[in-house]
């Protein structure tokens, strides 16, 4: 089973999957982050948000840090960063947010990887293990995730997964400065097991 769930203390969750370990940010990790951020920021830039003037800094990496863990206190998220097994080297991350229960009992995910890590199959493992959190220990229903409609890589990694396309979102987010259309996939806890059991 690609899956496993770790949990060394009460609050460092750590998941595993083909080739790469997620766990939750820590602040001895912001210098791997600045640095894979760093030479990555061409290839990111286009997908993300709109960088900030101090996005790298240290400062900006433990307010994030202080944010994420606010989150996850209220039950609203879960993010991860992504290293692969082998050497214990950052590849990227991916983020559980906007998470809701009641009659919904879904979330979002996004993800990132740096270019040097990029086409590897880690960012494809580490969805994938994300994914099984959501609809395992999580309990979650359906797990959503958006694309700019030319970010052909990411849209092939969700479809491998079993994410179905449902449509068109106008001007969904505000990537680099301006707003995006983004196509809106999704996949439902019974598909991905399913899916699991052709794997």
């Amino acid at each position: 089973m690609f899956l496993n769930l770790v949990n060394p203390t009460e609050s460092k969750l750590r998941l595993e999957g083909e080739g790469v370990y997620l766990r939750e940010a820590q602040k001895g990790d912001y210098q791997a982050w600045a640095d894979l951020r760093a030479a990555s920021e061409t290839w990111l830039v286009p997908w993300e948000p709109e960088w900030r003037f101090d996005e790298l800094s240290r400062a900006c990496y433990l307010w994030r840090l202080q944010g994420w863990r606010h989150d996850v206190k209220l039950g609203l998220a879960s993010p991860f960063l992504v290293f692969r097994t082998s050497d214990d080297a950052l590849v990227g991350g991916v983020n559980i947010s906007n998470i809701r229960r009641g009659v919904a009992q879904d979330c979002t995910i996004g993800y990132w990887v740096g270019q040097p890590f990029a086409r590897q199959g880690f960012t494809r493992a580490a969805v994938r293990a994300v994914v099984a959190y959501a609809f395992g220990p999580l309990g979650l229903h359906r797990v959503q995730a958006a694309c700019v409609p030319t970010n052909f890589r990411s849209r092939g990694l969700l479809e491998s997964i079993g994410f179905q396309e449902e449509g068109l979102a106008r001007q969904y987010l505000k990537i680099n400065g301006e707003w995006k259309d983004h196509v809106l996939y999704a996949i439902l806890a019974n598909e991905f097991h399913e899916g699991l059991l052709k794997v």
